[in-house]
């Protein structure tokens, strides 16, 4: 089995990790004894690129003991555990990654873990279709189909759609109302505090937050940071979110009006330079800033560091950028993700219900990608309905159901 990795004798660390997460996982593990008999991805080559962390790796071991041939990358090279990848890597998986590992590594790794190919990709913003789109044109024939987990990813996989260069159907996950109402408000909410707080030991009460992007998992750090005490500010670009966030008890600025008065600056937006020197100039001693998009482009570190005369680490994870008059910026995790970066990522059970719309996404694009048209597509409704039905039931809960006279009711246009 081909492999690289940091060191393979973390393994026991790693599984004890994903053991760990596998106990509160129980979409996951009913979905697993579910498919275990009939082994639907026997012989099927797949290949993800996933943040390898504990959670992440169940849902690759769950693939690998569903049939599958899997190799792995990692989707960030700060959010890679080397335990976890010595873990998977002793579970079968083939996983190319390392963490900190340089940008020719990561780029490297994302074709080995490609060169197999792979039918069916199970992607984090969009980097393995990407990379066959620009490196590995070849492989575009045995790919049956994707699924993509992010908002950041969906958005480049949309540029590709319009310009008609997206040759295999691509499910965005990320879309589902399983992901999205839960993953993006609820465990960005929580797992961006997490990071943040248990890497500057600072108090969030009475602090002023500035929260760039009030989409899903804007309104959830929001969310947060107010029942933490702060006093909430966001910027935002369209109309109707940013009046949803007034709305919601936040205040509304411009990140130029924002930065003088900002004590912590989080991004949501998925866009390039959010914050950048024109800002800096503004931002008061010792502001922090983290960065919760997938991609390290929000704030702008080269105009950052081309404003400092020194720059220094003052914590793991915090870089310290001091400008000419003695200002000091703060930067979490080089401006990777945050939650990630500085933290263990989302909440192992918010990422089980993700995880079970990608596993459920891979057996649909397996079986049914052939004759799927070339593009993105939605989770299928039935699959979406079906996921969060077996949460509930996880948790003891049932649904309301109609009686046969509100149906006949529901399906006429008459009132009596």
């Amino acid at each position: 089995m081909d492999y690289k990795i940091a060191d393979r004798s973390l393994a026991p660390g790693g599984h004890a990790k994903m053991d760990w997460a596998w106990r509160s996982m129980p979409v996951l593990n009913a979905l697993k004894s579910r498919y275990a008999a009939s082994q639907p991805l026997k012989g099927v080559k797949l290949s993800a690129c996933l943040h390898l962390e504990a959670k992440t790796a169940c849902l690759l071991r769950t693939f690998k003991e569903l049939g599958a041939e899997v190799r792995a990358a990692g989707s960030n090279p700060l959010s890679t555990q080397d335990d976890i990848c010595a873990a998977l890597v002793d579970s079968g998986v083939s996983v190319f990654s390392r963490h900190a590992m340089s940008g020719e590594e990561y780029r490297r790794y994302l074709r080995d873990t490609l060169a197999f190919g792979p039918a069916v990709i199970a992607d984090d913003g969009a980097d393995l279709v990407a990379t066959v789109l620009s490196d590995m044109k070849d492989l575009i024939p045995a790919v049956k189909g994707a699924s993509e987990e992010t908002t950041s990813g969906v958005k480049r996989l949309k540029a590709m759609e319009r310009q008609g260069i997206l040759p295999f159907p691509v499910i965005s996950v990320n879309d589902a109302h399983s992901k999205y109402l839960f993953d993006n408000r609820y465990g960005t909410g929580q797992s961006v505090w997490d990071g943040f707080m248990r890497t500057t030991n600072i108090l969030v009460a009475g602090k002023t937050v500035v929260i760039a992007g009030y989409g899903w998992c804007g309104r959830g750090a929001a969310m947060r940071a107010r029942a933490l005490g702060a006093r909430v500010v966001v910027t935002e670009l369209d109309p109707h979110r940013a009046f949803e966030a007034v709305m919601d008890g936040n205040e509304l600025m411009t990140m130029a009006q924002a930065a003088p008065l900002g004590d912590i600056f989080l991004t949501f937006t998925g866009n390039t330079h959010v914050i950048r020197a024109e800002h800096f100039r503004l931002m008061k001693d010792n502001a922090i800033m983290g960065n919760a998009g997938h991609f390290d482009v929000e704030i702008d570190k080269q105009e950052l560091a081309a404003l400092a005369v020194r720059r220094e680490s003052a914590r793991t994870n915090i870089e310290t950028f001091t400008l000419p008059d003695g200002r000091r910026l703060n930067l979490l995790g080089e401006g990777r993700l945050v939650n990630l970066a500085c933290g263990d990522g989302h909440p192992i059970e918010i990422m089980d219900l993700s995880f079970a719309l990608q596993l459920e996404s891979a057996l649909y694009v397996n079986e049914h990608g052939r004759a799927l048209k070339a593009g993105l597509m939605d989770v299928p409704a039935e699959i979406d309905a079906a996921v969060m039905e077996t949460k509930l039931a996880s948790m003891g809960l049932s649904l309301e159901r109609m009686t046969d006279e509100q149906r006949a009711y529901m399906a006429d246009w008459r009132e009596d």
